[in-house]
């Protein structure tokens, strides 16, 4: 592995954050990167896949159920089983549901209404490859984007997220207090992000790629990233 890992960011047919997110990546954090097109058979020797925000194929049925068909979800889903680190940002996070990598479903907010807020997340695991190198116990403040970021589980699938310790990021309030108030979707338990039980999936409706860059004096985002790639070198 070279000094720098490599990040593919895969493009659907929608996708609207992809260049959003290679920036961050190339431009900011000087990490090396590449395009993957989704009707594409191979990763590019990638270490990390990142499914970045959108509306792939339009959100014409479900949130993310056509992208999971796509030629290069197969071995998306192959990567991960092999224990290759996969990354999936508000849509994305929800092709990762729909593809059965993680557990649970993604509904409509319960408001019904399309979200664009900054929001607070609390740090729920900070020993995950997307976390560990964050420091401090201060929530991120990060962006959401979503009109169905709505997070549901069934009473066994919320236990087993707890007893895993997959549940990465929960919604809160810039003090760190988790309540139904600072819930922006209806997200079960606050829930904003998880992984799966090998800690290699994760999946997050906030964008970190949209808090990741000096210029706009949002860097809280970066610091997953950060920690992905320093996990991954060391």
């Amino acid at each position: 592995m070279s000094s720098r890992p490599k990040f593919g960011v895969v493009v659907f047919p929608g996708s609207n954050c992809d260049h959003d997110t290679y920036y961050t990546l190339k431009k900011i954090l000087n990490y090396n990167v590449v395009f993957l097109w989704h009707k594409q058979t191979d990763i590019n020797d990638c270490d990390v896949i990142i499914l970045p925000g959108g509306f792939s194929y339009g959100d014409y049925l479900r949130t993310g159920s056509i992208a999971k068909f796509s030629p290069i979800m197969n071995e998306v889903v192959n990567f991960a089983h092999n224990g290759g680190y996969v990354f999936g940002i508000c849509n994305g996070f929800q092709i990762l549901l729909e593809a059965g990598l993680l557990p649970g479903v993604m509904i409509k907010n319960q408001s019904l209404n399309f979200v664009c807020k900054d929001v607070y997340l609390s740090i729920e695991n900070k020993a995950t490859a997307f976390t560990n190198g964050i420091n401090g116990n201060n929530p991120l403040k990060i962006p959401i984007a979503h009109g169905e970021g709505n997070y549901f589980a069934d009473e066994e699938t919320l236990k087993s997220l707890q007893n895993n310790q997959q549940i990465v990021f929960r919604y809160c309030s810039d003090e760190g207090i988790i309540a139904k108030e600072f819930n922006p979707n209806g997200s079960v338990f606050n829930i904003a992000g998880i992984t799966n039980k090998n800690k290699n999936v994760f999946g997050m409706m906030p964008h970190p790629e949209r808090s990741s860059d000096p210029v706009l004096k949002k860097t809280d985002g970066s610091l997953v990233f950060k920690s992905l790639a320093n996990y991954i070198l060391n």
